[in-house]
């Protein structure tokens, strides 16, 4: 059968979608196979490289967050990603990334890590961050006045001020909740109110009938709203829904309403940055020639033997279930990016942990009472399953072996490193996703 396209990515998160455009950039013919959304949606949008390092390396150094995450990747276990593609790798990874979102992000100009404060009242430290959430920096000491919705239960502001001002931040803060104006239904979507600001619909503010209504553009009637408790603040923080495509004009109207920095507070899922940055890499794919098919699971494989009988067989196509039928899909080179144990490109039962799509072995201590640590947040074994690989990037097999001649992996379904804890997950996707892409790429097209 002929081969359909040159390289072919297995999953359609942050490191899938580097992985097609820098295979795409290289000149290969790509496809992006992926079975549900990608995991942006449920994504901060912020892209953290190292925040802090884990336990066995984090012995010679202080505790807590880190300020230059290059300058602790070489005292990082031999077996994380960063350790395979190595600083540069990182760093080749962020410039892919900064060319793709351009102006929607900040950080790129220091290697230090920024201090974004969250909707749960912790400053993470992270790389880049959406321009929406940079006049909200925790290096700046200007007052904060951080506001909540009473039908966005994610940012309870009062509450998060107060853990915020509890870590010891350098700037007055004050929390206060308030009703979103327009008498939306109290379920409606946060993707809802943020077409809303998009739009600057008009909505009728006050009690809806007589002469103490009047109809606003929603914009100034959120800023108006919000004018009775602003006091001293000089910047205003909100939750992560200040439009999905006019993000900076609504920023820049409430501002000018309110006389202060205005930003968003990032939050959990369904994320609106995490949607726009999805929306930025779909269209650079897209741009470069990158073909998806979506909403079907690859549920199987085919091999051919590698040359002589001695070295390792190849993929030859994926299978994809479609209406009952195993459809293929034949390529040259393929990329795994299928996520770890939360996005289900691990598994595990009460037995074994085993990489679903290609049985690709997972390292993991045999005695299922090892997978774990006693501490809640302790060292656990489980928080790093998911294959290891060569320098290539290519899944070992448990004679250290690799699996396939034409197959690499790049993300969470990557072993060897807990991105939580080490909050390293965008940074491992951005800087495997590319070197396996290009390297894809390279074989396929030599």
């Amino acid at each position: 059968m002929a081969i359909e396209d040159d390289v072919t990515v297995i999953g359609g998160g942050l490191a899938g979608m580097t992985a097609a455009l820098a295979a795409a950039r290289e000149g290969a013919a790509v496809r992006v196979l992926s079975h549900k959304d990608s995991t942006l949606r449920s994504a901060s949008g912020l892209v953290d490289v190292l925040g802090y390092l884990p336990e066995e390396s984090a012995t010679e150094r202080e505790p807590g967050p880190l300020a230059d995450p290059f300058e602790a990747i070489p005292d990082l276990p031999e077996r994380h990603p960063y350790r395979t593609v190595g600083p540069e790798g990182v760093r080749e990874g962020l410039a892919l990334f900064d060319d793709v979102v351009g102006d929607r992000y900040r950080g790129g100009h220091t290697d230090r890590n920024a201090l974004v404060p969250t909707h749960g009242g912790t400053v993470k430290p992270t790389a880049r961050y959406p321009a929406s959430v940079a006049p909200g920096l925790a290096s700046d000491d200007r007052p904060v006045l951080l506001v909540g919705f009473e039908t966005v239960p994610d940012l309870d502001a009062p509450l998060a001020a107060d853990h915020l001002r509890a870590a010891g931040v350098p700037f007055p803060v004050r929390g206060v909740t308030v009703r979103f104006p327009g008498g939306f239904r109290a379920d409606a979507a946060r993707t809802r109110l943020a077409d809303a600001l998009d739009a600057n619909e008009r909505v009728t503010v006050g009690d809806g009938a007589g002469p103490y209504s009047e109809s606003l553009p929603i914009r100034r009637a959120l800023a108006e709203t919000v004018k009775e408790h602003l006091g001293d603040a000089e910047r205003v923080g909100f939750p992560a829904l200040l439009g999905e495509h006019e993000t900076g004009d609504v920023l820049a109207d409430l501002g000018a309403e309110l006389g202060a920095a205005v930003f968003e507070v990032p939050t959990g899922p369904p994320s609106l940055p995490g949607m726009r940055l999805e929306g930025a890499l779909r269209a650079a794919c897209r741009e470069a020639g990158v073909r998806f098919t979506t909403g079907n699971p690859v549920v199987d494989f085919e091999t051919e033997g590698g040359a002589g009988g001695s070295a390792p067989d190849s993929v030859a196509a994926v299978r994809v279930e479609r209406n009952g039928a195993a459809i293929p899909f034949r390529a040259d080179q393929f990329v795994l990016a299928t996520g770890g144990l939360v996005g289900k490109g691990v598994e595990s039962d009460r037995d074994r942990v085993r990489e679903p799509v290609f049985d690709c072995r997972v390292p993991h201590p045999d005695d299922r009472y090892d997978w774990s640590a006693d501490r809640a947040f302790g060292d656990h074994a489980f928080a790093r399953f998911g294959v290891e690989t060569d320098g290539k990037l290519r899944p070992l097999d448990r004679a250290g072996d690799p699996e396939f001649r034409n197959l690499r992996a790049a993300g969470a379904v990557l072993g060897g490193y807990d991105f939580a804890a080490e909050q390293s997950g965008s940074g491992v996707s951005l800087a495997t996703g590319l070197a396996a892409g290009r390297r894809a790429a390279l074989e396929a097209t030599r």
